[in-house]
C-alpha cells in the first residue's frame, strides 16, 4: 500500500462517527487519502455480504476545493485494488452515493465530503452495500490495513461516470405524489425558502418539484462556493441570517413561508418556521413522527439518540409506538434499520432516516416529508408544532454547548468524576435519574435534562440541554460550564 511519512502537525488517521475528516493539505493530502481509499475499497471487497458478485465502487464528492480532483485520486486507488469505480458526474448529496449503492448493488461508496465542517476541511465517508455508513467495525478494519501497510499502486485512467444526482431525484420523484403536494402548498399559499449553504444538494429541491411549482420556491445561496460564505456549512441559526429574514418578510406581506436547510453535503435537515424561528430536528422529528404514524399508518418503532429531545418519544408513545434509544451516532440508529422494523430513527444534529427508504439520512427526503405533513395539517410549521405540542406535554426548549477543556488531563480528570460520583444537584434541582447510555445524562423532570458528552479525540465537552424554557436552558448550561472548569 502506498505509505508517506506523516505530515507535519497532520494527526493520526482515524474514523470519527462517519468517515475521515482533517485540515486539507494537512490532515488531507494525495498521499495519505490513497492508502486509505485503498484500504477502504479492499475492505469493501472483503467484507461484500454472499451472492453479490459487483466489483463496482461508487465514488461523489460534495462542492469542496478539490473534492472533484480528489475523487479522480480515489477512483485511482480503487482500480489499484482491481475493482471498478463508477464516478458521479457532479458533485451529488451523499444520499445520492448511498441511494446508487443500492440500485445498482454495488459493492458501497466512497464519497469525498467534510459533510457540516468548516470549508478548510475535507474527508471521506464509506458507505456500505446496504446503503448507509459502515459501522466502526469496519472503519478499525480499515484502520487495521492501514497499520499493517503494503503497497498497491494506483491505476491512472479514465473512469465511467453516471448522472448520480439525477437517480436520486428519480427515485424521490418515484416514492411521493409531487403534483398532490404542489396543490396543497398553493392551496396553503405557502411559500417555500431553500438554502443548501452552498452545498451539493443546491436545486435539488427546485429540480425534484418540478417546472409547476416554480413559484413556490425560492432558492438562496445555490452557487458553489468552497469557502461557504465564510462559515461552517451546518444548519444552525447563527448561519442562517438570509433564510430567516427572507421568511420574516413573506409575512410581513401576508404570506406564510417555511424555510428548508440542508448541510453541505444534503443528509443534514433543519427548518424556520413562519415566524423566522430555527427549528432542529428537536422539532422536525416530533412533526415526521406524527405524520408517518398518524396520518400515513405506517408501520415500525421510532428510533432516537440519547441527546434527542423527550418530546419525540411522547409523540411517539401517544400513537402507541416503541421507543429505542441509542448513542449519538447515526451509525447505531442505521444498524437499527438493518434489524428490525423502524418507521423513522433521528439525531438532534440534523440526521434524520426512514425505514420505508435508505439506512441512511437523506434530507431530501426529510424535506418533502416536512412540505407533506404541513399540507396534511393544513397549518404552516410554527402552528402545527405548537398543536403537537399542546397534545404530548407542551413546550420545551433546547440549545447545545460544546467546551474546549483546558487539556485532556483536565478531560480525564472529569470524566472520572461523572464516572464515579455524578452531580446529585442541577442548577438548583436534584437529579431524578442518571443515564450513562452515551456520556452522562442527568434528569431533572419532564423535558428538562442536561446532558455532558465528550468528544471522541480532543479535551472538547459537548454540553446538551432540554429545558421548559430559554432562560431555564440558559441557566442549566451556565451551570454546567462552572462546573466542569471547577474540576
Amino acid at each position: 500500500m502506498v505509505s508517506s511519512p506523516l505530515p507535519l502537525d497532520a494527526s493520526p488517521i482515524r474514523f470519527g462517527t462517519d468517515g475521515w475528516r482533517g485540515i486539507l493539505g494537512v490532515d488531507i493530502t494525495v498521499e495519505r487519502l490513497l492508502p486509505v481509499a485503498v484500504a477502504a475499497a479492499q475492505e469493501l471487497a472483503h467484507q461484500a455480504p454472499p451472492g453479490l458478485n459487483s466489483r463496482t465502487v461508487v465514488i461523489g464528492y460534495d462542492r469542496r476545493f478539490l473534492a472533484p480532483e480528489l475523487a479522480e485520486v480515489v477512483a485511482a486507488a480503487v482500480r489499484g485494488c482491481g475493482l471498478e469505480p463508477l464516478l458521479t458526474d457532479t458533485a451529488v448529496p451523499t444520499p445520492a452515493c448511498s441511494w446508487a449503492v443500492v440500485e445498482r448493488q454495488s459493492l458501497g461508496a466512497l464519497v469525498i465530503t467534510a459533510s457540516h465542517n468548516p470549508p478548510e476541511w475535507l474527508g471521506l465517508k464509506i458507505k456500505g452495500p446496504f446503503g448507509g455508513s459502515v459501522e466502526g467495525t469496519f472503519t478499525a478494519a480499515v484502520e487495521r490495513r492501514l497499520a499493517a501497510g503494503g503497497i498497491t499502486v494506483p491505476v491512472a485512467g479514465s473512469s465511467e461516470r453516471f448522472d448520480g444526482r439525477g437517480e436520486h431525484l428519480a427515485g424521490l420523484r418515484a416514492k411521493f405524489d409531487l403534483q398532490a403536494l404542489t396543490a396543497g402548498l398553493r392551496a396553503m399559499g405557502l411559500h417555500v425558502f431553500v438554502d443548501p449553504m452552498h452545498g451539493s444538494a443546491a436545486g435539488c429541491v427546485s429540480d425534484l418539484m418540478g417546472d409547476d411549482a416554480k413559484d413556490l420556491i425560492t432558492e438562496m445561496r445555490s452557487n458553489r462556493d468552497p469557502l461557504f460564505g465564510g462559515c461552517a456549512p451546518e444548519p444552525l441559526a447563527p448561519h442562517l441570517g438570509e433564510l430567516i429574514a427572507a421568511v420574516k418578510a413573506s409575512k410581513a406581506k401576508g404570506r406564510h413561508a417555511v424555510g428548508l436547510v440542508f448541510d453541505g453535503d444534503g443528509d443534514r435537515i433543519a427548518a424556520v418556521d413562519e415566524n423566522g424561528r430555527f427549528c432542529s430536528t428537536q422539532q422536525l422529528m416530533p412533526l415526521l413522527i406524527d405524520h408517518l404514524a398518524r396520518a400515513k399508518n405506517l408501520p415500525g418503532s421510532v428510533v432516537k439518540t440519547v441527546s434527542g429531545s423527550d418530546l419525540m418519544r411522547l409523540v411517539a408513545e401517544d400513537l402507541g409506538r416503541e421507543v429505542l434509544e441509542l448513542p449519538v451516532g447515526f451509525k447505531y440508529i442505521a444498524a437499527e434499520m438493518l434489524t428490525g422494523e423502524v418507521l423513522i430513527g433521528g439525531e438532534e444534529s440534523g440526521g434524520v432516516g426512514f425505514g420505508m427508504h435508505l439506512p441512511e439520512r437523506d434530507a431530501l427526503f426529510a424535506a418533502v416529508l416536512v412540505l407533506e405533513a404541513l399540507v396534511e395539517g393544513k397549518q404552516p410549521l410554527g402552528e402545527r408544532m405548537k398543536t403537537i405540542q399542546e397534545r404530548c406535554g407542551g413546550e420545551a426548549f433546547y440549545d447545545r454547548l460544546d467546551l474546549r477543556l483546558a487539556d485532556m488531563d483536565s478531560r480525564r480528570r472529569l470524566e472520572a468524576l461523572l464516572a464515579d460520583t455524578p452531580p446529585q444537584e442541577v442548577a438548583g434541582c436534584p437529579v431524578l435519574e442518571v443515564v450513562t447510555t452515551d456520556g452522562v445524562k442527568l434528569r431533572i423532570g419532564p423535558s428538562h435534562w442536561l446532558m455532558l458528552r465528550f468528544s471522541g479525540t480532543e479535551p472538547l465537552l459537548r454540553l446538551y440541554c432540554e429545558a421548559p424554557s430559554p432562560s431555564r436552558v440558559e441557566e442549566v448550561l451556565s451551570w454546567a460550564r462552572t462546573f466542569a472548569a471547577a474540576i
